[in-house]
């Protein structure tokens, strides 16, 4: 084996291994811990609750092993099994540059999506629906994979031609014209998905319940924001999971909620959970985060254009020449690998965003305990792992462990007492 292909190999494998064993210790972690109740959530949390919560992780995480495992042995065939120079063999001299790339990529997509749909469908209709989450149908299952596919297909299918486009123009300085035109695209979309994109998949009506849309609409002047429009989702025709979220970018950006959220919080706490959202966009964290995204692009846009200039990367899985199109695949399994190693900094980036949210949150509601409250709620409705291995919420989790923040928020009300009294 060539020695680029060893040492690429053993990084994959390095990754792998790490990813296997940050779960193992979280499985033994909730194995040993998942019936005891934590101190945060005393006389909140049911026992038994607890007991369904640790069903529940422990199936998706063995669902998930089956799924890695799985997936893994794509990767290891596709870059290091010999099935990439055959992929690639396929589109050799067959139309223009710009029509090969096209062909290329929407393949490995549509290949990509087609092999997921078994997992998603065990995910849906046994997994979900073992734990009483599921409410789809499989004709409307069937419906949102068409549509995601036929969605992404049109996308990709833009932003290759696009991408390959100023390729072939200006071969000296594609890297920039081409972070141009993604993040360009991307602003584009962030605009009119709420219009165009958002309604494909999901029906979106006033919020129904009396007095709440004014309530809602009291706390953002008092935080001083204006949105176009305060709306609830028919998330309950798939899935009993329950969110709230912001979308669209300037005048377009409106509140989201989902009508299983409005059903299992009282006002106070759906409105702590709002305020929340609203600490993520007065503290600018959607800037930041955008900024960063654009940013990380920008640097890997260059990077990738020198890559493929030097012409080192076909050695890297072991090949002796490949297109320009696998060559970019390549590079795109070369940033996924360094991402995963990157991965404790962006969750670091992330979990101090939300303590920020949640300080903002109880400042504006003046009611800690209402978002606590709804933290206790939505935990105990979502089957949430109430014990997850530090090891583990260190490396993956983009928000802190859900008993700290009760926690936190809980010493928050209590010593807003104290000054009080």
């Amino acid at each position: 084996m060539p020695a680029m292909k060893f040492v690429l190999l053993s990084c994959y494998l390095l990754r792998l291994a790490l990813e296997l064993a940050l779960r193992a210790l979280n499985l033994r972690q909730l194995r040993l811990h998942g019936g005891e109740v934590p101190s945060a959530l005393d006389g909140i949390i049911e026992p038994g609750k607890l007991e369904e919560a640790r069903a529940y992780t422990l199936a998706q995480s063995r669902f998930g092993l089956v799924e890695t495992c799985f997936g893994s042995l794509l990767v290891l065939a596709f870059f290091f099994g010999g099935l990439l120079p055959v992929y690639d063999a396929l589109f050799a001299g067959a139309g223009s540059f710009v029509l090969r790339g096209i062909g290329f990529f929407l393949g490995l997509l549509i290949l990509l999506e087609v092999a997921d749909l078994p997992f998603s469908h065990y995910r849906t209709f046994r997994l979900e629906a073992r734990f009483g989450f599921n409410t789809s149908t499989f004709g409307l299952w069937l419906a949102d994979q068409a549509k995601g596919l036929a969605l992404g297909t049109v996308l990709a299918a833009r932003l290759v031609s696009g991408a390959l486009g100023l390729v072939r123009w200006s071969p000296a300085h594609w890297w920039l014209w081409v972070w141009t035109f993604f993040a360009a695209l991307s602003l584009f979309l962030m605009y009119v998905s709420p219009y165009l994109i958002e309604p494909l998949f999901h029906k979106f009506t006033p919020v129904t319940k009396e007095g709440l849309e004014e309530r809602i609409r009291a706390l953002l002047a008092k935080a001083g924001l204006k949105v176009s429009r305060v709306q609830q989702v028919d998330a309950s025709r798939r899935s009993r999971h329950s969110n709230a979220y912001f979308t669209g970018i300037g005048r377009v950006k409106r509140i989201v909620l989902f009508d299983t959220l409005i059903e299992q919080l009282e006002e106070e706490e759906l409105l702590a959970v709002l305020a929340h959202e609203v600490g993520h966009w007065k503290k600018g964290h959607i800037l930041k985060r955008l900024l960063a995204t654009e940013g990380a692009f920008f640097a890997l846009s260059y990077l990738a254009f020198s890559l493929l200039r030097g012409g080192s990367l076909p050695g890297l899985p072991g090949l002796p020449a490949a297109s320009f199109y696998a060559q970019a695949t390549i590079l795109g399994f070369l940033f996924s690998l360094g991402g995963f190693f990157l991965t404790p900094l962006g969750s670091a980036f992330s979990r101090r965003q939300e303590w920020q949210a949640d300080a903002f949150a109880a400042a504006l509601t003046g009611t800690p305990q209402a978002l606590a409250a709804a933290l206790a709620k939505l935990s105990s409705a979502n089957l949430a792992n109430l014990h997850p291995h530090p090891l583990y919420a260190w490396f993956h989790y983009s928000h802190p462990p859900v008993t700290a923040r009760i926690a936190r928020l809980t010493a928050r009300a209590e010593a807003a007492v104290q000054r009080h009294s």
